[in-house]
C-alpha cells in the first residue's frame, strides 16, 4: 500500500472500506491484527452473534479517536484480516442440529427420529467445533509469528479458545482477565464440549501457559463450577454480588480495580463476553442478567492494567448479539473494541504507520 492510499483522517467521516474503524492498512503493515470469527452454532440461548462482526465493523466507522488512557497509540496500526465467511455459513447450517439437541434436552418426551439422529448431531456439531478452533488456531498463530498482537471479535466466547491457546504459546506465561457474567467452567452444556459455557474449562486443560484466570463480574454459577473455582489456586472469581457488596460498604472502584489488578501477571490476555456489562450495554445478548459491570469500570479497569506496566498482550470481545434496528449492541462494542486495541498497542514497541 502507498503512502498516498496510507492517508487517513482520524476528524473527518470514517470510510466504509470493510475494515474495523474503517483504518486503511494490511495486517502485514501494523501492529494489531483483528480476525472475526463469524461462529455461535453451540449458543444456549438467542443465536445471532455469528453477525457481530460485520455489525461491529459498521458501527466502528462511528467512534472517536481518541482514547486519554493510551492517547494516538492507534497510530502503530490497527488491520482487519479477511474474514471467512465458511465459518459463518457451517455455523447457519448446523445451528437447526444444535436447536434439535438444546430442544430434546429440555423435553421428557422420546421421538425416535430425533433419539436416532441425537449422536449424529452431537457429533457433527463437536467435530465442527475443534475445526473452528483450529482454523481459528492457525490464524491467530500465524499473526503472531510475524509479531503482532491479535485480537478476536467473535462469534460467541468458544471462539476465543483458538487465540487464547495460540496467544499462550506465543508469549509462555499469561494471566486471562475474563469479564463475564458466568464461569464457564462446565465440562460440557447440552452434551457441546466446546461451547460459550465450557471455554474457560476448556483453556485451563489444554493452555499449559495461562498461570492465572482472573474472572471479573460472573454472577451466575453452577455448585460444581464454584467448587472447581475455590479449589483451583490459578482461579480467583471477583463475582457480581463482591462488586456490589464492596460498592455498597464505601470501597470505590479503584481500590477493587486494583484488587483485581495485583491478581494478574505482566503479561494479560483479556477476555470479555459483552453480557459481563449492565443489561443496557447489550440488550439483545443471549444471556441478559442484570448485576454488570457499568461501562465506564470496564474501560477504567484496562487504563489501570496498562497504568500498571502490564501489556496487554492479547484479546477478544463476544457474544454480541445485533439487532437490526436498535444498534445498542454493536455501537457499545465497537467503543470497546477501539479502547481494547488502545490499551493493548500502548505499550507495543513500534512506530507509527499512521
Amino acid at each position: 500500500m502507498s503512502t498516498q492510499d496510507r492517508k487517513f483522517d482520524p476528524n473527518a467521516i470514517i470510510p466504509d472500506n470493510g475494515n474495523y474503524f474503517g483504518i486503511p492498512l494490511s495486517p502485514e503493515e501494523a501492529a494489531l491484527v483483528l480476525i472475526s470469527a463469524p461462529w455461535d452454532t453451540t449458543v444456549s440461548t438467542r443465536a445471532g452473534s455469528s453477525y457481530a462482526p460485520d455489525a461491529i465493523i459498521e458501527a466502528s466507522r462511528f467512534i472517536d479517536f481518541y482514547e486519554p488512557s493510551a492517547p494516538n497509540s492507534w497510530r502503530k496500526g490497527i488491520a482487519t484480516a479477511p474474514i471467512d465467511y465458511s465459518i459463518q455459513d457451517l455455523s447457519h447450517r448446523l445451528r437447526s442440529d444444535a436447536d434439535k439437541i438444546i430442544s430434546l434436552s429440555h423435553s421428557d418426551a422420546e421421538y425416535l427420529f430425533d433419539n436416532i439422529m441425537y449422536e449424529r448431531r452431537l457429533r457433527r456439531i463437536n467435530e465442527a467445533s475443534m475445526s473452528i478452533n483450529d482454523k481459528i488456531y492457525k490464524q491467530s498463530k500465524q499473526w503472531l509469528e510475524h509479531g503482532k498482537i491479535v485480537g478476536l471479535v467473535g462469534g460467541d466466547q468458544s471462539t476465543a479458545y483458538g487465540n487464547i491457546r495460540a496467544v499462550g504459546e506465543h508469549h509462555g506465561h499469561i494471566g486471562i482477565l475474563h469479564i463475564d457474567a458466568s464461569c464457564n467452567l462446565k465440562e460440557e452444556r447440552y452434551g457441546f464440549t466446546h461451547s460459550h459455557a465450557s471455554i474457560m474449562h476448556n483453556v485451563l486443560r489444554d493452555v499449559e501457559a495461562v498461570d492465572k484466570l482472573v474472572s471479573v463480574g460472573v454472577r451466575e454459577f453452577s455448585p460444581r463450577e464454584w467448587e472447581r473455582a475455590e479449589s483451583d489456586e490459578r482461579i480467583r472469581l471477583f463475582t457480581g454480588q463482591y462488586i456490589w457488596a464492596q460498592h455498597f460498604e464505601g470501597v470505590n472502584w479503584s481500590t477493587i480495580a486494583d484488587e483485581i489488578v495485583n491478581e494478574l501477571p505482566e503479561k494479560v490476555y483479556i477476555s470479555l463476553d459483552i453480557d459481563g456489562l449492565t443489561v443496557e450495554c447489550s440488550p439483545h445478548t443471549g444471556s441478559t442478567i442484570s448485576g454488570g459491570l457499568r461501562f465506564p469500570e470496564v474501560v477504567y479497569l484496562f487504563g489501570k492494567i496498562v497504568a500498571s506496566g502490564r501489556k496487554i498482550v492479547g484479546f477478544d470481545l463476544t457474544e454480541v448479539v445485533p439487532d437490526v434496528d436498535d444498534k445498542t449492541d454493536a455501537m457499545i462494542a465497537a467503543r470497546l473494541l477501539f479502547k481494547m486495541c488502545s490499551m493493548a498497542l500502548k505499550h507495543a514497541e513500534c512506530d507509527d504507520v499512521l
